[in-house]
């Protein structure tokens, strides 16, 4: 293939920056190491996304609307790992990251839309993912004023704390906990009857349920995704030995975080079809109740903060090192920034966001309104982003590894598609 080759990797990058050994050569012998080295981003960055925001939209869905939405969340499967297989693939065959390749090849006015768009969504994440501790300690007595300093110190530390191997396996580890929705959703079932009512009975002319619908997408899709994936494993440098591998990991991701998020939704709509649990949110902590009937007042609050703040700490993370990544890219094209060498105005905008999405959480009453509200959001960031995603991968990757045929059409038209029911459910609410 025309990519970047492992003598290129290890002597130096093509654009003149300095390398290191790729994967691929460190171990040479053993290529089920290679694929054992790789796994990882696209786990991370798919768990990163069953963030707090998508817990509370996907409750807010099932408590509101049943199971009417239920089979969202499973379409979006194939999407969402086409569109993140197509950042691993930037990561892999350009041995950079999307930043990287929109800065060779992309004008300023491009380059700055799509920085805009990264701080825009990290903001977004983060104020979502500062929402759910904020509501979880709530829950339990504990007041904003406590909460948000220490919860976004806490981000800053982990950020700040080390390199991204070690980062990452600490976010991976904290995630996991997301995993105790899919058991109370497997012991919390719904008969058939209930099932058979609510899915044929679409409400697609209600513009709640289009709303709702709009944050269900714009929870599964966020642009510091992109950003995150490709720069993370053009960091592990495997070549073209790991593109397998970050394939699969990226397609199990994929499978697991939406199936979450089906799991939160089946939980919620369970509980309210029983009369176990009140309706619409109010409050996000109000989502433990739906976990009550199950596992107990004390056990379902456990599990469920403990699943919000290890959703939120890992998105966190995620999208706070997606906005250090991109922006240095967009701007100054330099060596991937791992969290020990997050310096500079980058490691600086970074921490700003953090800080002011404190601030918009301490301003905000109603932190269920704000989280559904800034998933839409990311529904309308959404075409941008992705149409520079196709566009990269299809002109600007070495001519066999590109997007193309038959291929490209498809994932042309399936982002479309999401993109405008996106866009439609945003635009309702505004009518």
């Amino acid at each position: 293939m025309d990519a970047f080759s492992d003598d290129q990797t290890a002597a130096g990058r093509a654009d003149g920056r300095p390398g290191r050994p790729p994967i691929s050569q460190r171990f040479q012998r053993s290529r089920t190491a290679v694929w054992i080295a790789t796994v990882g981003p696209g786990l991370l960055v798919m768990l990163a996304d069953t963030d707090a925001g998508n817990i509370v939209a996907a409750a807010d869905a099932g408590a509101r609307w049943g199971y009417r939405l239920l089979p969202l969340p499973i379409l979006l499967i194939p999407v969402l790992a086409m569109v993140q297989e197509l950042a691993a693939r930037i990561g892999i065959f350009s041995g950079g990251g999307f930043g990287d390749l929109l800065r060779q090849r992309t004008g300023r006015l491009v380059r700055t839309l799509a920085g805009l768009s990264l701080l825009i969504a990290t903001f977004a994440s983060l104020t979502t993912e500062l929402s759910g501790i904020t509501g979880v300690g709530e829950m339990f007595g504990l007041s904003r004023a406590f909460v948000l300093p220490a919860s976004a110190g806490l981000i800053l530390a982990i950020l700040l704390s080390g390199e991204y191997p070690r980062v990452q396996r600490l976010a991976i580890f904290i995630g996991l906990f997301e995993l105790g929705f899919v058991a109370i959703a497997w012991i919390s079932h719904p008969t058939a009857k209930m099932l058979f009512v609510d899915l044929p009975d679409q409400r697609f002319g209600d513009p709640g349920y289009l709303y709702i619908a709009a944050a269900l997408i714009g929870a599964t899709f966020n642009p510091w995704m992109i950003f995150y994936q490709a720069s993370a494993i053009a960091e592990l440098r495997t070549g073209e030995a790991g593109y397998r591998a970050a394939r699969l990991d990226t397609w199990i991701g994929a499978l697991v975080t939406q199936l979450l998020t089906a799991a939160v939704l089946l939980a919620a709509a369970a509980a309210v079809a029983r009369g176990r649990a009140p309706g619409p949110l109010t409050e996000i902590g109000q989502i433990s109740q739906f976990l009550e009937p199950v596992l107990g007042p004390t056990f379902g609050r456990l599990v469920f903060g403990l699943g919000v703040i290890g959703a939120s700490l890992a998105a966190a993370i995620v999208a706070s090192l997606a906005a250090i990544w991109g922006l240095g890219e967009l701007v100054s094209g330099r060596e991937a920034f791992t969290p020990g060498r997050a310096r500079g105005p980058f490691a600086l905008a970074a921490a700003a966001v953090v800080v002011l999405s404190a601030i918009a959480v301490a301003a905000t009453r109603d932190l269920v309104w704000l989280s559904v509200g800034l998933q839409v959001l990311n529904a309308l960031l959404l075409p941008f982003v992705a149409f520079l995603l196709v566009v990269m991968t299809a002109t600007a990757l070495p001519p066999d590894v590109r997007l193309k045929g038959v291929r490209l059409w498809l994932v042309v038209a399936a982002i479309t598609l999401v993109a405008a029911a996106g866009l439609v459910g945003a635009a309702t609410m505004l009518m």
